[in-house]
């Protein structure tokens, strides 16, 4: 747990993921290990996940706030339709076995990955043009489907803000935004949903696992501001071909992870 929390904590600064992509394969094994029970075993990986996303995320926030990449007025137009996302895929997910939503997961990786890889950098003569009804479709989809993976949304949000004008980073300090409220109320509804079930695992509170949080918290705390403001010093055109390779390697992990379940 110590090792896997310093990548995911410089990965959530430096692309504004809340590191759930990491975090929740690993968390899976290491449970699997500890012979925690099958049925809720995905279920403890993404719910604590959530809430070790939830202060991750809002110190990557901090630190992209401080440079002026943060968009808060997208935050207050797009994050509703999010949480309506988020509730309904926790409510999902909870009954639900996720081997299909993988496959469709990690085509809409490689989609986003081939976007910022091929789209030219044009920031300086885009027009930031986010209308009602996109906010509505894509917030509940980034909400639904991160919910259900136990992830911040950055890895739809980015390319999502950037194809709508936002410059990338902006796009990624907006999205670690948008990522800390999906992990709030997605760590809220898995907290509920475990006590609904009375899943009854040791050492957790619903479908949250105490020790895991407490390891991961400092850590990914720290290293979150760490590659936060990283992301600041970089080049944007080569920043945003970074975050479309790191789709490909995510797209390829969920792929083989969809092939061996």
């Amino acid at each position: 747990m110590i090792l896997t929390a310093f990548p995911v904590g410089f990965l959530a600064g430096l692309f504004g993921i809340g590191g759930g992509l990491i975090t929740v394969p690993f968390l899976f094994f290491i449970f699997d290990s500890l012979n925690i029970n099958q049925d809720y075993l995905m279920h403890l990986a993404v719910g604590t996940s959530f809430s070790i996303i939830v202060p991750t995320s809002i110190i990557s926030v901090l630190t992209h706030k401080k440079h002026g990449s943060v968009d808060f007025s997208v935050i207050k137009n797009y994050a509703f339709f999010v949480i309506i996302g988020v509730l309904s895929g926790t409510t999902f997910a909870a009954i639900l076995h996720t081997k299909s939503l993988l496959l469709f997961f990690t085509i809409i990786v490689y989609l986003c990955g081939a976007y910022l890889l091929n789209i030219k950098d044009k920031t300086n003569k885009l027009k930031v043009n986010f209308n009602l009804m996109p906010r509505i479709l894509l917030g509940f989809v980034s909400g639904f489907v991160s919910s259900t993976m136990g992830i911040g949304g950055a890895i739809m949000n980015v390319p999502i803000l950037k194809y709508f004008g936002y410059p990338i980073n902006k796009a990624i300090g907006s999205a670690a935004a948008i990522g800390s409220v999906i992990s709030l109320f997605g760590a809220i509804g898995f907290l509920i949903s475990g006590s609904f079930l009375k899943a009854d695992l040791p050492l957790s509170v619903g479908f949250i696992n105490i020790p895991a949080f407490l390891i991961f918290i400092p850590i990914t705390m720290f290293m979150a501001r760490v590659g936060a403001n990283t992301v600041n010093k970089l080049d944007k055109s080569k920043l945003q071909n970074f975050f479309g390779i790191f789709l490909y390697i995510v797209g390829t992990i969920f792929l083989y992870r969809y092939l061996t379940i």
